[in-house]
């Protein structure tokens, strides 16, 4: 035992036997585990999948990050100004936020609101609000940041309210929900149909590649706009929430998936060529097989980073769709629901704050492009 120890300080001391056991590191790795070694390299990459990974918590429980009731209105508290966190109150060190006072403007009937000086809110984490369920299956009233006082008059307002007096952060935390599994579920039900329909053009070739590659360029040429319009006049407006949501999945789905479907059929056409393709066809295995067992793991890297890039687009259509009012609709909501609610100028000087769901889907965004970015670059072969 003693001498294995001393051998490995040796190897460890010595730079060219380090660099000996790296190669054969190197070597012996699988072809994930050498793509997250070249993926953890970019920093920048590596922050925002953090960022994506907080997202998709929010997404599993946005009740828990949400400090009051998402439907709950007020008309007494229509756009009252967002409440900012201190955390030292004089010599000590505490959660609170400055208490306001709203006064009726005689002449514009509108609400005004000022922070009053002599009173201060104290907050506090894991702390008592309303009821909900987690992931539909308990029932619980514990919420991360809340009022130590839970009366009435002890609300507080991380990002204003909105005309309703409705709360803000609390509608965005649940908007958060939707417009991510949107993304996700329209790009994973496109990765299907792109593997799927590109696999069989690019490996079975003839009339199947020709019917398929003509479909797609129908569907490229068609103007995306007059499509989503004549998808979503479809959807019968007495649909609940509930199957709205899955309707726009598979719309958004049914549109995305031919940018994909190109790709495979291109890797399909170069692989099905390939030694290992033709030992597996000797050795008996089906077509089907051949395709999930052996053609598609040899670019899955390449469709993740794709699948990845293909998200935020997802996330931008249905965000446009509901701001336009034709997509996801009260009393859902989503990011592009909320943004309807800053459509006019006159909104949007008084209550600036109801642009904040814009700011999400820009972090979004940005966030799935550059973790797409990194995962492209580390499942490059010829980049490294």
């Amino acid at each position: 035992m003693a001498e294995t120890l001393v051998t490995e300080e040796l190897a460890n001391s010595i730079p060219q036997l380090k660099d000996v056991r790296s190669e054969e590191r190197v070597s012996v790795a699988s072809n994930w585990k050498l793509v997250w070694w070249r993926f953890r390299k970019n920093r920048l990459a590596l922050f925002s999948l953090a960022i994506l990974v907080f997202f998709y918590i929010i997404v599993l429980f946005p009740d828990f990050f949400a400090v009051s009731d998402p439907e709950e209105t007020d008309a007494r508290l229509t756009f009252v100004p967002a409440q900012g966190i201190h955390l030292i109150d004089g010599s000590s060190i505490r959660l609170w936020v400055p208490a306001l006072i709203g006064k009726r403007n005689p002449d514009t009937l509108a609400m005004e609101w000022k922070t009053d000086g002599t009173k201060k809110i104290p907050v506090h984490f894991f702390a008592q609000g309303y009821t909900y369920k987690v992931l539909g299956l308990f029932k619980t009233s514990l919420h991360l940041l809340g009022p130590v006082d839970t009366t009435k008059g002890s609300k507080i307002f991380l990002l204003g309210t909105d005309r309703l007096g409705r709360d803000q952060w609390s509608r965005m935390m649940l908007g958060t929900r939707t417009s991510m599994v949107v993304g996700l579920f329209s790009v994973a039900l496109s990765v299907i149909l792109g593997i799927l329909l590109g696999g069989i053009s690019g490996y079975f070739g003839g009339m199947s590649d020709l019917i398929i590659q003509r479909l797609i360029e129908l569907l490229q040429s068609l103007p995306t706009i007059p499509i989503w319009l004549a998808m979503t006049a479809a959807v019968p407006q007495t649909w609940k929430p509930t199957q709205v949501f899955f309707a726009i999945t598979i719309i958004l789905a049914f549109i995305g998936w031919t940018t994909l479907a190109r790709e495979v059929r291109g890797r399909f056409l170069s692989l099905r060529e390939e030694d290992f393709v033709l030992a597996a066809e000797l050795a008996g295995c089906s077509r089907l097989r051949i395709i999930t067992h052996h053609m598609v793991p040899a670019f899955m890297s390449h469709i993740i980073a794709a699948s990845t890039l293909a998200i935020p687009v997802m996330i931008i259509n249905e965000t446009t769709l509901s701001f336009l009012g034709l997509g996801i609709r009260p009393p859902a909501i989503s990011w592009g629901v909320l943004l309807q609610e800053a459509q006019n100028v006159q909104t949007i000087a008084l209550a600036p704050w109801l642009l904040t769901p814009g700011l999400m889907v820009i972090i979004a965004v940005l966030a799935f492009n550059l973790v797409g970015d990194g995962l492209r670059d580390a499942a490059d072969p010829y980049g490294h």
